[in-house]
This record gives structure tokens, sequence and C-alpha cells, in this order.
């Protein structure tokens, strides 16, 4: 196993937790590696959206593409690059269609926001994953290394991977084994911008992340939650302001953070605040 599972207690157990390895010795400066992904539900493994939708192995592929391909031709969208794939996947995964990408963010109390969810469910556990950015991406496809290596980036962008491949198949073509990377989105929408966002894709759209991680011997770390920990916490962003209104401008995001505000949860026991 390469997962280091960590159950925390308290508000400073998980914020030192989360705080692990940030002091970068070279830049003399506080510059983590690790990026965040918040599940408000413990038992959810890394797997994207597509692959939950369920469809046999042998039909994802088909599906992926009617998927994509209905998406450009009902979606009403207006930004620069509008014919990359990349930005096309990035545009779309943003606003909940099904892909093989997974929303990560530089940010842990951004995911700690998502693994406590706007309306906390304190029935059960919610967490963040973790992952190193520069050893995940240690043993790319030799063009793909090579590229990022150049422009001295952490993740790739959509135009670097634009050079590479203009469409799935030709991405998925570029290494014969299964592989998996970190690129950043294009500043599309405020959305993208205030959840300091990145998306991981694997060549596979079968694949599920952690099952790829453990085969290639990678380091991650899953970060519990326990569900009687996220009223606290939802209570300590609100003060930090990662909230609806923040991560979601415009008024679903305000509506979102105004119901939930204003709604009243039970008083938690003294031993748990």
């Amino acid at each position: 196993m390469t997962v280091e599972v960590i159950e925390v207690r308290s508000w400073n157990e998980l914020d030192e937790v989360l705080s692990q390895d940030v002091w970068n010795e070279t830049l003399q400066r506080f510059r983590s590696t690790s990026v965040f992904r918040g599940v408000p539900y413990v038992w959810q493994s890394l797997e994207s959206g597509l692959k939950r939708l369920g469809y046999p192995e042998a039909q994802t592929r088909k599906m992926e593409s009617i998927i994509l391909n209905s998406f450009i031709k009902y979606a009403n969208y207006e930004f620069t690059g509008r014919d990359s794939l990349w930005n096309l996947l990035s545009l779309g995964q943003h606003h909940g269609l099904p892909t093989r990408l997974l929303d990560w963010t530089y940010s842990p109390y951004v995911a700690m926001h998502f693994a406590v969810g706007s309306m906390p469910d304190t029935s059960i556990s919610g967490v963040i994953w973790r992952v190193d950015v520069n050893s995940f991406h240690a043993h790319l496809p030799q063009p793909l290394r090579s590229s990022l290596e150049s422009e001295g980036f952490s993740a790739f962008t959509t135009d670097i991977l634009d050079r590479h491949a203009k469409t799935l198949a030709e991405f998925d073509a570029l290494s014969r084994d299964v592989f998996a990377l970190f690129f950043e989105p294009p500043s599309l929408d405020a959305r993208i911008v205030n959840q300091y966002a990145l998306f991981s894709i694997m060549s596979d759209p079968n694949a599920a992340l952690d099952d790829w991680l453990e085969e290639q011997g990678k380091r991650y770390t899953k970060i519990i939650i326990p569900g009687s920990l996220k009223l606290q916490l939802r209570d300590r962003l609100d003060w930090l302001n990662i909230t609806e209104r923040v991560l979601f401008p415009g008024l679903d995001g305000l509506c979102q953070w105004l119901r939930r505000y204003y709604t009243p949860f039970k008083a938690l026991p003294p031993d748990e605040k």
C-alpha cells in the first residue's frame, strides 16, 4: 500500500497535517508541491465522473465521445481558444459534465470546503486526498516530460497539451502504458480562478486514479475528516471567507451560501467544539 491514511480529530490537527512539507529549501519560501481534492463521502474512490456512469469498459470510449460532442453541439459558450479539446474538457468538467477529468486544487482550504460539504452531513466522514505533483509527473512519456521540464512548470497548461494531442485518441496513444498528469485550465471564469483549480487526467477512461497510484507505487495521502468535526470546520472556513459566495461567484453561489449560513444546525457537544 502506498497510501497514507490519517484520521484527524480537530481543526489544529488537520491544519498541521495539511501544512506538512510546505517549506521549499531551494526557494527559501513556503511553496508546497502538493495538490488536494476534497470529497464529502469517505468511501468514494478517485474515479472520474465518466467512470462513475457505470458503462461497460468496451463502451466507455464511445460514450465519452458522444457526451463531449453533445456538449459541443448544445453549449453556448464564448472564450478564447474555443476549438481546443483541453479548453472544452475544462469548461465541461467545471460545469458538471461527466468526463475523465478529476477536480483538484492547490489550496488545502478549498479542498476542505468540498470535503465538509455545503450542507454538512455529520453522519458520514469526508476525505481530503493529497498528491505530490513532482512525484506524480516523474514517469511521464518522454515527449510530455520534456515539454514540462523545458517550460519549468509543475503542471501542464492546455497550450502544452494541445501541442501533443488534438484529440483524446491522440493523447491515449502517447504511450502504451497508462499514464496520468495534472494540467491547469485557462481562466475561463471566476470559479476556476477562485478555486485555484487544476485537473488530473488519465490516458485510459476506464482507469481509477487511486488504483493507478497503487500500481505505480506512488505515495499519496488520504485524510479522513469525521462527521462530528464537519460543523466546526465549516464555521472556521466561513471565518476564513472560504465560502460558496467566493468559490462560486454569482447569484447561485450567493444563494447557496445564504441558505447554508442561516440554516440552524444542532449545537455540537462541548467535547466536539
